[in-house]
């Protein structure tokens, strides 16, 4: 059941991706169909009006009233259409549906209208008028306005349903990320609580132990230390959900600390080795407990992945523009499939049979929200090992 509801999320993700793809194509190729079919009624329209016009020339003055009523009213019926009549050798005779300039003179709006006449060539041929007398016409028509806007309907459509789901997305992610820090806080803040029963109940029998002359001080020492480091467990429990308090703190002893408790808890098989290849000293604004929890963090996953035997290498760096220090947690574990790189700091993720897979998301949450830092799995490769990178900002 591990991941699975993160799993189920990804599904449906992809689900409403593929969904919004069919409607879009659906949409686009319903609007090419309806832009093919205006387009075939419109070059109708212009057909009828050259056939028309020959008619007409090839009847007396007499016998035409009727047809050229018909003409007229085909004329005045073409509202939308930019059209252009030419004689044989490209000169215009009229036009309509064009938006000449006014202030043109004649010569200028007949060059205006050749540059039309180009432009219209480039997407449709012209339609011939042929009179009895031999004499040729042209017809030159583009697109309406209603097609052309037509043809962007679904890019228009599209970009708004975009931005209702991104503007839905936001909504809801930050409504989840709010309602999963809440659940974050609760939880930590309870398990803070629990914890201070035993704690409590632990130093009153280390103070019982302390007058028994018997009883080997070095004990109690060993104990009085788990102690202090449970009673920061709680203090970093109890911060989760509230915004930590930073303070400055020297890097290398902040890590020196927290590879030195965990050196004494963790198999002898496993050599832990801190290289600090920095000039001087360098400051960072933390909250040691929490700061302190995800190298611990960091170095117990490691140890893990190694199965208690191999070489864990903590090593600080300033980067490239001396801002920021990173701090490389190299180890000879297993390593990380690929296919799982992008989801380590998801909850859940986990290799062990047992656990909640937390670590990592909280140690995430800890460098990148709390701190304003980075955490990234540096390079992993299955049977060799694994380096994770935590990028800090620095004191200047």
């Amino acid at each position: 059941m591990k991941g699975k509801i993160y799993s189920n999320r990804y599904s449906l993700k992809i689900i409403v991706i593929l969904m919004g793809l069919v409607i879009g194509i659906t949409s686009l190729i319903y609007t090419e169909l309806l832009v093919d079919e205006l387009r075939q009624r419109e070059y109708d329209q212009i057909d009828f009006f050259a056939k028309v016009q020959a008619k007409l020339a090839t009847m007396g003055t007499e016998d035409n009233a009727d047809v050229t009523f018909l003409l007229m009213e085909v004329i005045k019926g073409n509202d939308l259409i930019p059209v252009v009549l030419t004689d044989d050798m490209g000169e215009p005779i009229s036009s309509k549906n064009i938006e000449i300039p006014s202030d043109l003179n004649f010569a200028q709006r007949m060059d205006y209208l050749k540059k039309e006449v180009q432009e219209m060539k480039k997407n449709y041929a012209p339609i011939k008028i042929d009179f009895t007398d031999g004499e040729e016409q042209y017809i030159y028509y583009a697109d309406s306005k209603l097609v052309r806007n037509l043809r962007f309907a679904p890019m228009i459509q599209l970009s708004v349903l975009a931005i209702l789901a991104l503007a839905a997305y936001l909504v809801f992610s930050t409504s989840r990320r709010a309602e999963q820090n809440q659940v974050w806080a609760g939880l930590a803040k309870e398990t803070a609580h629990q914890l201070g029963t035993p704690i409590s109940s632990l130093v009153a029998w280390i103070e019982y132990f302390k007058t028994d002359e018997d009883f080997d001080q070095s004990i109690i020492e060993e104990l009085q230390k788990d102690i202090t480091r449970l009673e920061m467990i709680t203090a970093r429990f109890s911060n989760i959900g509230s915004e930590p308090v930073l303070k400055p703190a020297n890097l290398e002893s902040s890590v020196r600390g927290a590879v030195e408790y965990m050196s004494k808890r963790i198999s002898t098989k496993v050599s832990m080795n801190v290289h600090y290849n920095l000039e001087g000293q360098a400051d960072i604004n933390i909250s040691l407990p929490l700061f302190e929890w995800v190298v611990e963090n960091l170095c117990r996953n490691a140890v893990d992945a190694m199965n208690g035997v191999g070489r864990l290498d903590i090593t600080m760096e300033l980067t490239q523009h001396k801002t920021s220090v990173t701090i490389d947690v190299k180890d000879t574990g297993k390593g990380i499939p690929k296919n799982k790189l992008t989801t380590v700091f998801n909850p859940g993720y986990t290799t062990k049979k047992r656990g909640w897979g937390l670590g990592l998301t909280l140690v995430k949450r800890i460098v990148e929200d709390y701190h304003k830092g980075k955490i990234i799995v540096l390079e992993s490769t299955p049977g060799e090992g694994t380096t994770f990178r935590i990028t800090m900002p620095i004191i200047v």
